[in-house]
């Protein structure tokens, strides 16, 4: 069973250490390498209105991660107190891979937080989604910038 509470920090309510923030940013610039895709993660305690998914297409859009060239921007998103996760992709992606892959990819991360291994679900899913956005964006040297940030986004 998931217990939110073995993934809080401090009792400040800081949702990830720094070296976990470290390891994700480190993961998500791995995944970007070989691809034009962007890969962002929003950790918060909670959902503002008990949907991840809901809560999650709001944050892409407020973040502009549509805006990006090719559309292909993901984001990985945890509700911790709520266990609740989600993954939200821009058109560009999302028709590519199919819904059969996202699905997966949530339960792969499902898995991994029934264990108590948060941070390295997430890693590997940001894997997942890294070679999926190189299969169908793959790095173009001449064009390619990284069109958001790779830091670790958090909420309340």
């Amino acid at each position: 069973m998931w217990n939110p509470l073995s993934f809080f920090k401090s009792s400040t309510d800081k949702l990830l250490s720094a070296s976990d923030k470290q390891q994700l940013v480190q993961a998500i610039q791995a995944a970007e390498k070989t691809t034009s895709g962007e890969i962002r993660v929003f950790v918060e305690s909670k959902t503002k209105n008990g949907d991840a998914l809901a809560t999650a297409r709001e944050i892409f859009f407020k973040q502009k991660m549509n805006a990006t060239q090719e559309r292909n921007g993901v984001l990985v998103y945890v509700a911790v107190s709520e266990k609740k996760l989600a993954i939200y992709a821009d058109q560009g992606i999302y028709d590519k891979v199919g819904v059969e892959f996202w699905y997966s990819q949530v339960q792969e991360m499902t898995a991994h937080f029934k264990t108590a291994n948060y941070v390295q679900g997430m890693v590997q899913v940001i894997g997942a989604l890294g070679e999926a956005l190189t299969e169908n964006f793959p790095f173009d040297r001449v064009s390619d910038t990284n069109e958001l940030s790779d830091e670790i986004m958090t909420g309340k």
